[in-house]
């Protein structure tokens, strides 16, 4: 299967490029505005890949997609909150699988109905939030509340590692809604709530405690229907440094209050700012999922799930569940025809042989049990 992927030498998709190449089942393509980029990474790749220039922008792009006889679209050229569905439309025109790393809630959660239609004709599978949200969220909570009876909550954190690159399209989502009134399902009502406000603690198994924040992403919509929850879906990211995310509560702020508009310009000088604080930082970063609710007896019931990422390697988890659906559809296994969301497409165990790839440690505990303590070098 001849593999497109968008953003092949950015942050993430140069992540996916080097764990598909070489894979017998397909064949590689880098995409990526500039040529000369797009080659050096697909040369020092090897495994036959090869380096094209697209852009996605292009009235003509599904003809290229055509010319070039790709049969799977990897779109990880983000950010996503602003993009229209103009790639995964080309795709389907041109008869091509296609997948993408969106988190934008609203890419994400309207993408099964307004692709639906394109999608089943050519007869192609049309996923979109094969990240960490929602396909490894989803898989998670899947495998930690098999056959319980009710879902009462849902807490989730992602801790990224200080020194991790950050890319700018991260950033300039994060500084999108940053500030911005968020819908979330809490007390059993939805409620709005700002983004990246009022921080909060959360404890991790293998890394001290930070502060984490509100993020609008896919799950906090997709996820109270989905699993039928009781009281509240819940996401945060927590930042190592405790400064920056106070830097962002105050933004939040100001954004809340009309002071400060049009944070997204500033995704540039923060850039500088994150990496002139990696010295107070280290390379761990992680995740924790946590559920209450009621289990198959009918008994009380909380467990919680817990990723450590050593070494700056957190930002392979995102790139995950694109990979692992590649290789399903270049194998020819079977994946829902028409336009979907990632969530419930993947295990919680098609993950580990990844998690372990790169040395990742997770644990599944009950939350009555005392926490492990936060000792870093237990995640090396």
């Amino acid at each position: 299967m001849k593999t497109l992927v968008l953003g092949g030498y950015g942050n993430f998709g140069a992540r996916i490029c080097r764990a598909l190449a070489g894979d017998a089942a397909l064949q590689l393509l880098v995409g990526g505005r500039d040529a000369r980029r797009a080659q050096a990474l697909a040369e020092s790749l090897g495994g036959g890949a090869a380096g094209v220039a697209v852009d996605f922008n292009a009235p003509d792009f599904s003809a290229r997609l055509r010319d070039l006889g790709i049969g799977l679209v990897i779109h990880a050229a983000g950010p996503f909150q602003q993009q229209s569905y103009g790639v995964a439309l080309a795709a389907a025109a041109a008869g091509a699988h296609y997948i993408d790393l969106a988190d934008g809630r609203r890419f994400v959660c309207d993408f099964p109905v307004a692709l639906q239609t394109p999608f089943a004709a050519a007869g192609r599978a049309g996923i979109s939030g094969a990240s960490t949200v929602p396909a490894l969220s989803s898989a998670v909570i899947e495998h930690l509340c098999a056959s319980w009876q009710e879902i009462g909550s849902i807490d989730i954190c992602i801790a990224p590692a200080q020194t991790a690159p950050i890319g700018d399209a991260t950033m300039k989502a994060v500084l999108g809604y940053c500030g911005e009134p968020i819908r979330v399902w809490r007390n059993g009502q939805w409620h709005d709530e700002r983004g990246w406000a009022a921080p909060q603690r959360v404890e991790f198994a293998r890394m001290r405690p930070r502060l984490g924040a509100l993020c609008d992403i896919p799950d906090l919509e997709l996820f109270p229907q989905r699993y039928r929850v009781r009281d509240r879906v819940m996401f945060r990211a927590a930042l190592e440094v405790g400064l920056g995310q106070r830097a962002l509560a105050l933004l939040a702020a100001l954004r809340g209050a009309g002071l400060l508009p049009g944070l997204a310009r500033l995704a540039p000088l923060l850039l500088r700012i994150t990496g002139a604080l990696d010295f107070l930082g280290t390379g761990l970063g992680g995740m924790v999922v946590r559920v209450a609710g009621r289990d198959a007896a009918a008994r009380p019931a909380q467990r919680a799930w817990h990723i450590a990422a050593d070494h700056n390697h957190g930002p392979e988890i995102p790139c995950m569940a694109a990979i692992l659906l590649a290789r399903k559809l270049a194998r020819g296994e079977p994946l829902p025809l028409g336009a979907s969301t990632a969530a419930g497409l993947l295990k919680l165990a098609e993950f580990e042989p990844e998690f372990a790839r790169w040395g990742m440690v997770t644990d599944c505990v009950s939350e009555d049990a005392p926490p492990a303590p936060p000792d870093a070098q237990a995640a090396r």
